[in-house]
């Protein structure tokens, strides 16, 4: 079936698995099968190793000339691979951010709009697509979506997560349902928890391939590392590495409704950076035992985060915003069996419902024509590949957070962001104005481009793609 096809037949259908399958008459299984040979795709295509994140900025890594934050494994990785400088997300917020890694979609089409939202079992991931083309699966670390216990997830052989505290779970003695059972992690920091869980199955002979989803807890609040670098950075002026504009009280800066309650934003500063580091010796840990296993070659890593995080910037904490602290996040790929020449920083936009069209991409299994974002391939094989020109922020109110609903449209150069209620739009040039300090909606030039911009956040609602 062709995407021109395919989406004249959809318009105006939600693309759940039920739709899916009264489109192809058959279950995804049967279309998987019939898309590709399952038995060649299993012995030729990489091993894959998705590490993910929660609240890691772009920018707080040491490959990123963080001022303090020395992250060498990640810098590796970086040094490797393909680091994609301009990565976002289509949702600044842990649920909807995850739930389009998982899918390629778009919260609007996924379900997924906020951490109340509920998954919906008919959605299809890459996991259950790779799985069916031949991939041995696992999903460990934080799900973080509501519902009643863990969902079944369709496709993973093993899932290991935590559902204690809605999801977050603890950096210390998180107790874990292994493969549906509920087992206690006394002693445990969970970080290394996970990593050990990740390591094992890494390491565990097979006829297949592997697929890896590594969802960390890190770096979260209430951002504790473990005790051996609770004393890191003491001797840091946290007050040079905050914002102009942030409040050491985080309680009197908006939307701020737990921070506050356990110290001052610079003690949360400093907090954070110790836990990122914790969070990168680890990988470091994961990168030697692939080494060890003689697979790096043939194994696709990814490193991203789920959303951006804000230190005070336009006197906000935490993420939901549209300003480019919150949206933007780290996204680095390597595959040495593919790209030739590493320790390129790729300039082109991508988005984090990049993530599933290009893993399927590398494993040799056409791109359903459900998925809404692009494959990154044709990035990882020449630096002069085209990216997209404009995208989709979307994002959907959330009980108690007092941010309103909120659309953007970002390009290559522009923001413009429109809000529910009586909030006013908002233009800023993201070249000249990196900060986004100067709104120029009734300025000259923004009175000229702000029509265009409208249309273009239209248009980009209602489907169309700008690559």
């Amino acid at each position: 079936m062709s995407r021109i096809m395919f989406d004249s037949i959809t318009d105006g259908m939600s693309l759940t698995r039920r739709n899916l399958l009264k489109l192809c008459g058959a279950s995804i299984g049967a279309y998987v099968s019939h898309c590709i040979p399952l038995r060649a795709v299993a012995k030729t295509s990489p091993n894959i190793l998705f590490i993910l994140s929660d609240d890691h900025r772009w920018d707080a890594m040491s490959c990123m000339r963080h001022p303090i934050i020395k992250t060498p494994h990640l810098d590796r990785l970086s040094s490797e691979g393909v680091h994609f400088k301009n990565a976002f997300v289509t949702t600044s917020l842990c649920s909807p951010s995850r739930a389009s890694f998982l899918t390629g979609q778009y919260a609007h089409t996924h379900g997924v709009k906020n951490n109340l939202t509920v998954w919906n079992n008919e959605n299809i991931t890459f996991l259950e697509i790779l799985k069916q083309a031949g991939y041995d699966t696992a999903f460990i670390g934080k799900w973080h979506m509501p519902g009643k216990g863990l969902p079944k997830l369709r496709g993973v052989d093993r899932f290991i997560s935590f559902t204690i505290q809605e999801g977050q779970g603890r950096y210390f003695d998180c107790p874990l349902y292994i493969d549906g059972v509920l087992t206690e992690r006394k002693g445990k920091y969970i970080t290394d928890d996970l990593t050990d869980f990740a390591i094992e199955f890494i390491k565990t002979k097979r006829k297949n391939p592997f697929c890896l989803y590594l969802s960390h807890k890190a770096v979260h609040q209430l951002f504790l590392p473990p005790d051996d670098l609770k004393n890191l950075y003491n001797d840091v002026d946290v007050k040079q590495l905050l914002p102009e504009e942030s409040d050491p009280w985080v309680t009197t800066v908006q939307g701020g409704t737990w921070a506050g309650t356990f110290g001052t934003l610079g003690h949360h500063y400093l907090n954070y950076c110790r836990t990122v580091v914790a969070l990168d010796r680890q990988i470091g840990r994961i990168l030697k035992a692939l080494d060890e296993s003689g697979i790096s070659e043939n194994t696709v890593v990814i490193y991203a985060g789920d959303n951006g995080y804000f230190w005070g910037e336009h006197r906000l904490i935490d993420k939901r915003w549209a300003y480019e602290e919150a949206i933007r996040i780290p996204f680095i790929i390597r595959y040495p069996g593919l790209i030739k020449n590493p320790g390129r920083k790729a300039d082109q936009m991508i988005l984090n419902i990049d993530l599933a069209p290009t893993l399927l991409d590398l494993a040799g299994i056409p791109i359903p024509p459900f998925i809404e974002g692009n494959s990154l391939k044709p990035i990882l094989l020449s630096d002069k590949a085209y990216g997209r020109k404009a995208w989709l922020y979307e994002y959907f109110k959330e009980f108690p957070y007092n941010v309103p609903e909120i659309s953007a449209v970002r390009t290559d150069s522009h923001i413009y962001i429109e809000y529910g209620g009586r909030r006013k739009p908002e233009l800023y040039n993201v070249i000249d104005d990196p900060d986004e300090r100067d709104n120029l909606l009734n300025t000259h030039n923004g009175l000229k481009l702000t029509p265009e911009l409208k249309k273009l956040l239209e248009d980009l609602k209602m489907g169309k793609k700008y690559d």
